[in-house]
C-alpha cells in the first residue's frame, strides 16, 4: 500500500473552542501517539484528511511543521452523527518494518448455489502485517458454494506477509437455505400479530379519562 503525504501542523491550543476554531478553519484537530512517546497535538487539512481516510488503514506519512516526516495510521476518527465531518482523528506512530495489528474488511465476491442466502457473520478479522503493507480488504469468492457451507477465518487467503491474529475458528461466512416464500408470509402474519398484542395491552394498560368538571 502506498502511504499519503499529509502536511501538518502543531497545535498549542486546546479546548473545545480551539476545537471549534479548527474546524471553522477547515482543519481537523488530531493527536499523535505510540512508542512511549509523548503525545503529539496537531491540526490537519479537512479535505485532504476526509480522502485519505476514505481508504482503510490508510498509512499517512505527516510532514510535521519544524519535526521532519512522521508515519502514522489512524486509530480512531471520531465524526459528527448527523454531518459526518470528521471531528478529531487519534493516529499511531509506527516505523517502517514494524508489524501493527489492524481490522480488515472481508468482500464477499460471486454468487452462491441457487436457493441459498450467503450470511457475512463477521465485516472484518483481525491480522498482524507490516504497517508500510496492509491490505485494503480481504476477498471471498462464495461462487457455487452450496447450503451449510462455512468458511472460517483460518480458511481466508491473506496478502502475503499477513497472519491471522484472531480466533482462526471464527464463522466469518455462512450459507444457509434462503427461506421460502411460505416461510417469509409467516414470519410477516406473526409480526403483524405481535404488533396487534402489544397496542392492545397498551390500550388496556392506559388511564382512563378523567369525567369533564361539571361545575
Amino acid at each position: 500500500m502506498s502511504d499519503v503525504k499529509i502536511a501538518a501542523e502543531l497545535r498549542t491550543e486546546f479546548g473545545k473552542g480551539a476545537a471549534r476554531r479548527l474546524r471553522r478553519a477547515a482543519k481537523v484537530p488530531a493527536v499523535l501517539y505510540g512508542h512511549g512517546t509523548d503525545p503529539v497535538h496537531l491540526a490537519l487539512p479537512g479535505h485532504d484528511t476526509m480522502l485519505a481516510l476514505k481508504t482503510a488503514n490508510v498509512l499517512l506519512t505527516l510532514d510535521i511543521e519544524g519535526r521532519g516526516s512522521e508515519l502514522a495510521l489512524p486509530k480512531h476518527v471520531q465524526r459528527d452523527p448527523l454531518k459526518g465531518f470528521i471531528e478529531h482523528v487519534d493516529l499511531l506512530l509506527v516505523k517502517r518494518g514494524e508489524k501493527v495489528t489492524v481490522e480488515v474488511a472481508v468482500h464477499v465476491t460471486g454468487d452462491a448455489a441457487p436457493g441459498t442466502l450467503v450470511n457475512l457473520d463477521q465485516p472484518t478479522v483481525a491480522i498482524e502485517a507490516e504497517a508500510t503493507h496492509l491490505p485494503e480488504g480481504i476477498e471471498v469468492s462464495v461462487e457455487g458454494l452450496e447450503e451449510g457451507t462455512q468458511i472460517l477465518a483460518k480458511d481466508l487467503q491473506l496478502a502475503q506477509g499477513s497472519v491471522l491474529a484472531g480466533d482462526p475458528e471464527q464463522l466469518v461466512v455462512n450459507v444457509t437455505a434462503a427461506p421460502t416464500a411460505e416461510q417469509l408470509e409467516g414470519e410477516t402474519e406473526e409480526g403483524e400479530a405481535a404488533e396487534g398484542e402489544a397496542a392492545e395491552a397498551a390500550a388496556e394498560e392506559a388511564p382512563a379519562e378523567a369525567p369533564a368538571d361539571e361545575s
